[in-house]
């Protein structure tokens, strides 16, 4: 079994999850902050890993067999090993929005000064 075989299921459900976090955001106007955050947590993500995933198998920490691998390498790690930060922000994105996470603080949320219950 390769691991582009291994890893389609997992992707798969991320998928199916951010999907439906999409549609929440939607419903409730919050689109396109949800598409943008998604967009720059997994481009982070996926630097990250190219990153140091290609030092670490420089430095002989891991390898892929030649066996499970599609060839497609980018530097020295195999293009399959980014389905996994991908599969990852799109499940956090997702969970995250039907859950109903916002970001930032109360007073950017709600546009009031959060008051201070120390005397």
């Amino acid at each position: 079994m390769t691991y582009l075989l291994m890893s389609l299921p997992f992707v798969a459900v991320a998928l199916l999850v951010f999907v439906f976090g999409a549609v929440h955001a939607r419903r409730h106007g919050s689109f396109a902050g949800y598409l943008s955050a998604w967009a720059v947590a997994t481009a982070s993500l996926v630097v990250l890993t190219v990153i140091f995933d290609n030092v670490m198998m420089a430095a002989g920490f891991f390898d892929y067999g030649v066996a499970h691998i599609s060839g497609v390498r980018l530097g020295l790690i195999p293009i399959e090993d980014l389905l996994y930060p991908i599969a990852g922000a799109l499940l956090l994105s997702g969970t995250w929005q039907m859950l109903g996470g916002e970001g930032g603080t109360r007073r950017a949320r709600t546009g009031r000064r959060e008051e201070s219950s120390d005397v």
